[in-house]
């Protein structure tokens, strides 16, 4: 953050919180998991005020990150800002690939890789303004690693739990940023069950996607700057990888705020929620028509930050996917991965497989004829594709030996 652009005290319209489920309202500035209802807890703002207050130019005129959005984030005192530089992520058309109208918003340029950031970074600085020391979160990796960063620039305790065949990186890359890492037998919500276990004998705050209001607010400012960086404008379609569905759940809130405040009429992108077929609870109570997605057994995928087998948010997802004319979709492994080097290879473009898997889900979609070639589709890249197993690339040359320039020439 640019603290030059900060003064003491944020300039606040957080108003209350509320239950997601039954619209019970609850204080702010108070310690929070899940709501009396079990439900996740969203942030609800004075937004007539915030449209006194923010205009268009006044926006244009602060530094390109995160933070730009203040009047529209929880956190009240720029003291309690925990931040390592979480600036706009760049829009990028697969021009060579999938064409001009096809954009990925690489969410890999953020702090530790990933989109991650931007939920733990809102958590974590919210963490602080309420005094917490101790937090604690099961993670596929990315979210354990963000938690970590942010925790531990924040003087706290992190204590993460990640499956066994978490990607190696992940594990090491936590460990590294001071968080005490564990690997265990199990899926995410295994790691999940720990962490709620713990919560009375270790005295942590419970991390959990959904289980806390901030990640939320984090999340929600990938669809602020989206449709900045797209003039005000909507895109047709967004695919979004999903797991928990923080982001997903999270855009489409900004969109109704965005609104609220005048930035933008009521036109709204369909919302795509993709998944593997491994691992597929949303797309599966999505084609049954069910509010809920019961827990997915064997779960099992390539693209670990979506192997999620319940979402205690799914009903939110549920909800902006209906509401939005969109649809949830799953593919195969094979797919995600020939995704991947085709971006890559044609593109110049490493995602991340969680992020290929939004582009074979395009190109099932286009096939499937839910969408058009000439809809404006926007695909998000949640994180580095340095961070995961790449295939082989094993072709020498023996310096002393004559060099088959025609081998290399058809290489």
């Amino acid at each position: 953050m640019n603290q030059d652009n900060c003064t003491a005290d944020i300039a606040n319209f957080v108003t209350h919180l509320e239950c997601s489920k039954t619209g019970e309202l609850l204080p702010a500035g108070t310690i929070q998991n899940l709501s009396p209802a079990g439900a996740p807890i969203l942030v609800r703002y004075d937004l007539a005020a915030v449209a006194q207050t923010l205009t268009k130019e006044k926006l244009a005129a602060r530094p390109a990150d995160l933070w730009r959005y203040r009047e529209l984030l929880p956190v009240a005192s720029a003291s309690n800002i925990v931040s390592l530089g979480e600036d706009m992520t760049p829009l990028i058309t697969l021009d060579n690939s999938l064409g001009s109208n096809v954009i990925v918003k690489d969410e890999g340029r953020l702090p530790t890789g990933s989109f991650k950031a931007r939920g733990l970074v809102m958590a974590v600085s919210m963490a602080k303004e309420l005094g917490l020391k101790r937090l604690a979160m099961p993670t596929n990796g990315n979210a354990g690693a963000a938690m970590a960063a942010y925790a531990r620039r924040a003087g706290m305790e992190a204590f993460v739990f990640c499956p066994d065949d978490t990607p190696e990186v992940n594990v090491r890359e936590i460990a590294l940023q001071g968080g005490k890492v564990w690997r265990v037998n199990g899926l995410i919500n295994d790691c999940g069950k720990i962490v709620a276990d713990g919560e009375a004998e270790m005295g942590w705050f419970n991390l959990s996607t959904l289980k806390e209001p901030y990640r939320i607010e984090g999340k929600k400012t990938m669809g602020l700057e989206l449709v900045e960086q797209l003039g005000w404008e909507m895109p047709d379609v967004i695919f979004y990888p999903t797991g928990g569905g923080t982001g997903l759940i999270g855009m489409w809130k900004a969109f109704d705020e965005l609104e609220a405040i005048g930035f933008i009429g009521p036109e709204r992108p369909r919302m795509v929620a993709v998944q593997a077929t491994g691992c597929a609870p949303i797309v599966d109570a999505w084609e049954k028509g069910l509010d809920h997605a019961p827990l997915w057994e064997n779960a099992h995928t390539v693209a670990a930050g979506i192997r999620v087998p319940v979402a205690i948010g799914d009903f939110l997802i549920l909800q902006a996917v209906r509401d939005s004319g969109g649809f949830a979709i799953a593919v195969e492994d094979e797919a995600i991965i020939a995704a991947q080097q085709r971006i890559g290879q044609e593109d110049g473009l490493l995602l991340c497989p969680e992020g290929a898997a939004t582009a074979a889900a395009y190109l099932k979609a286009l096939e499937d004829g839910l969408i058009s070639k000439s809809d404006r589709a926007v695909l998000f890249n949640c994180g580095n594709g340095l961070k995961y197993p790449m295939p082989a690339a094993d072709a020498a040359i023996d310096r002393n030996l004559p060099i088959d320039w025609g081998a290399i020439a058809s290489a």
